[in-house]
């Protein structure tokens, strides 16, 4: 069964790869190399036996996109990764992340909707939450204004999937909303590749701890937390790509109640900055330099996800542990390194 990973050589889309693969599905990449690169094939190879196939492709192109569904019309599946997706760069570059994360969405869909059944699953974010009033966030709390352009891709994206799928009962769609995902593959064959300085946390701290950064920057330290730092749930980027492959597997075996769905994903627990830091000094013996400076304007107070529905409908739940998931993190950073 053929199935298309857009962005699928992305940091979440190449470790999803690796996971449908496993699962015996043949895989097509499509992925335009501005924020990856195609020496991430050879890592899945390593880890799988098997070179999917891979298409460079800019998707808002939209004459690429219908020869891409022409070329292969045994897709029976698509799994849509590719997006822009940093926050502080949306609000400086709008019409680039409406272009990008929206104008490719719908080409995509309108595609899929020529075809008798497809399945979609969507790379949503948490970021639709905005600052939720209460924790742990379930998928029925309120959809707040976005507080970024990138966070309204989401939003928007999501209405659009929905809307599709009212009016077209032939494909069937899940959204997951997925919280912090870090770490690496166990293998440390692929992990993240910020390009430039990052964007998150968690690889800040391993460069930082590498040498490469000289100070994180912790933003502020009086927020209403129990230590004052900022709250997210951080989950192992393998436990993400494998909700990834059961979510498509439902859809494809028709195990799905509505033809769109919404999961959280999630380990169900808040960490704070202060506890990420001190989780990378245990797993790599070395003190971090950091310093507490002014907060961000935007930042959310707190975000962890309620996954019980992901557990029970999915049949899945994060297995690693915040030490599992940093450790694995600082392995990969010091192999890039080495």
């Amino acid at each position: 069964m053929k199935i298309l990973v857009t962005g699928g050589l992305g940091f979440i889309g190449s470790h999803t790869v690796v996971e449908l693969q496993n699962e015996g599905f043949e895989v097509v990449i499509i992925d335009n190399l501005s924020n990856s690169s195609e020496e991430v094939l050879v890592g899945i190879e390593a880890i799988t036996g098997k070179k999917p196939i891979f298409e460079k492709l800019d998707l808002r192109e939209k004459p690429k996109v219908q020869e891409f569904f022409k070329k292969y019309q045994d897709i029976e599946g698509v799994i849509h990764f590719a997006a822009s997706k940093a926050v502080g760069e949306s609000v400086e570059k709008p019409l680039l992340y409406y272009e990008n994360n929206l104008g490719v969405l719908v080409y995509i869909l309108q595609e899929l909707s020529k075809k008798n059944k497809a399945s979609f699953i969507f790379s949503s974010s948490c970021t639709v939450y905005g600052q939720a009033d209460k924790m742990p966030i379930t998928e029925d709390a309120p959809v707040k204004p976005a507080e970024s352009p990138y966070g309204n891709t989401k939003q928007v994206g999501e209405e659009i999937i929905r809307d599709t799928c009212k009016v077209n009962q032939q494909l069937s769609a899940i959204a997951l909303r997925y919280f912090n995902p870090i770490g690496s593959h166990p293998s440390v064959e692929i992990g993240e590749l910020p390009i430039g300085v990052p964007q998150n946390l968690v690889p800040f701290i391993t460069q930082t701890g590498v040498g490469l950064r000289e100070q994180l920057s912790v933003f502020g330290d009086d927020y209403p937390t129990e230590d004052g730092t900022c709250v997210r749930d951080y989950i192992h980027v393998v436990d993400v790509a494998k909700a990834h492959v059961v979510a498509l597997q439902r859809l494809l075996n028709k195990k799905n109640e509505t033809n769109y769905e919404v999961f959280n994903l999630g380990t169900g627990k808040g960490s704070s900055v202060l506890e990420v830091i001190q989780s990378f000094e245990r797993v790599s013996g070395k003190k971090l330099n950091y310093k507490i400076v002014d907060k961000r304007p935007g930042d959310v107070i707190e975000a962890y996800a309620d996954t019980r529905k992901a557990n029970k409908a999915l049949g899945w739940k994060a297995e690693s542990a915040l030490d599992d998931s940093m450790r694995s993190a600082w392995n990969w950073e010091q192999k890039i390194r080495s």
